[in-house]
């Protein structure tokens, strides 16, 4: 190997070690370097799947998605004042009630609807809204009220909470990320074993990066001198036992059903590899980003309402068809909403709530909580009236077994969607 690497390549602490190792590196052709008895154990036969075991799907529609546009409330005039050019005309609406209905690049997911498998939650938000980007995802991932500030994620709690000690094999992950960055989510205040995998099938200049920096850290490293180079040497084998697992199943997995040619269905249908191999995994997180519709909203959101309508009815089928729809539930969430009133450049700016989906073979299908109301101004915002965290306490409660409290915080209902 040349001896001239660049420096940067190589991390100096643990966090740094953590980042990279989070966002999914390309070990699997460096097996050779890991010791016998860690490749012997990634070339073992994966467990069969636990029966009955939950699993949550979290599905990120990063930018903050119009709501309104996606839940057309078809009926109210009100929805066609504030929209002029944007708004979905009702011979086009795929319709769910006498009120309100789909926009009609989610064929997909109205037939889900109509089989019962689909719920969707009306209005959902939070007090006192923020509308950056950035400080509303944190929000959203930490389960924090507007005004504080939380260091660990609402998944990273209840894996505290929940999953501490429970039996797993010596490497397998509890949550894992198709994203390109560890998601603030899984941050708890224990560590847990995660793993991260870049969208859809990887980008090939980044996995020869990586490639270069693991060879460049395993074969410099010698017998720990230290407790953090241990730990850096014993993160970097289970890593390397981790992703030779993975990549055998991804490599095998034969699905029952036909996914688009798209990274985000390439994304599920590799979360629905690892479902399938038994992995004792709790969480998975997949993100569609290009939501961000300030102008021209109109066919940027139609191709990405396919794009998401699609791929999770195709990773439904698939579950389906192999048994296990009944172990999965998935729920979309967006940082935030649209506001009703459409811009100057016919798109929408920053808002507030906004509805989301949640899809399985267990949950109770329709229409949940109220609808917003569009008594507005052209430049207000909707009031929600459905808190995110309950439904967070709802899937913790009722899905994954585990008190809400302790992870949400108390005050939180459960809501009827499960």
């Amino acid at each position: 190997m040349s001896s001239n690497l660049p420096t940067p390549f190589l991390p100096t602490t643990r966090r740094e070690f953590l980042h990279r190792s989070g966002r999914g590196l390309g070990l699997l052709a460096f097996s050779r370097f890991a010791p016998a008895f860690l490749v012997h154990s990634a070339l073992a036969a994966t467990p069969a799947p636990e029966t009955g075991r939950p699993i949550l799907v979290l599905v990120q529609l990063a930018g903050g998605n119009d709501g309104l546009n996606t839940l057309v409330p078809f009926e109210d005039a009100r929805y066609y004042r504030l929209r002029p050019t944007l708004a979905i005309a009702p011979d086009k609406v795929l319709r769910l009630s006498a009120t309100a209905g789909l926009h009609p690049s989610c064929a997909a997911l109205h037939e889900l609807y109509q089989e019962g498998h689909l719920a969707i939650v009306q209005n959902v938000g939070y007090p006192n809204p923020n509308r950056s980007h950035f400080r509303s995802t944190e929000i959203w991932e930490t389960a924090s009220g507007s005004g504080e500030f939380l260091a660990d994620g609402w998944i990273g709690r209840y894996l505290d909470n929940a999953c501490a000690g429970q039996p797993a094999g010596d490497h397998d992950p509890v949550a894992i990320h198709v994203s390109n960055g560890l998601p603030q989510s899984f941050l708890g205040a224990h560590e847990h074993p995660t793993f991260g995998l870049l969208p859809g099938t990887g980008n090939r200049r980044e996995n020869e990066e990586n490639r270069r920096l693991l060879e460049a850290l395993v074969s410099r490293s010698g017998p720990a001198e230290n407790d953090n180079a241990a730990y850096l040497q014993h993160t970097l084998m289970d890593s390397l036992v981790t992703e030779k697992k993975v990549q055998q199943v991804l490599g095998g997995y034969q699905p029952a059903a036909t996914y688009p040619g798209n990274p985000f269905a390439a994304s599920l249908r590799n979360v629905a590899a690892l479902i399938a191999s038994g992995l004792p995994t709790r969480v998975y997180f997949v993100s569609l980003s290009g939501f961000d519709t300030h102008s021209n909203q109109a066919n940027q959101q139609a191709n990405l309402l396919t794009t998401l309508s699609s791929g999770l009815a195709a990773f439904q089928k698939d579950l389906a068809q192999h048994h296990l729809d009944g172990q999965v539930t998935t729920m979309t969430f967006s940082e935030f909403g649209r506001r009703p009133g459409e811009n100057e450049s016919r798109g929408t700016d920053h808002g507030t709530a906004a509805p989301l989906f949640v899809m399985g073979a267990r949950v109770k299908g329709g229409l949940h909580g109220t609808a917003p109301s569009l008594d507005l101004a052209p430049h207000q915002d909707l009031a929600f009236s459905t808190d995110f965290r309950g439904v967070y306490a709802t899937l913790l409660e009722r899905w994954l077994g585990s008190p809400a409290a302790p992870v949400v915080g108390s005050g939180f209902a459960p809501l009827p969607f499960i």
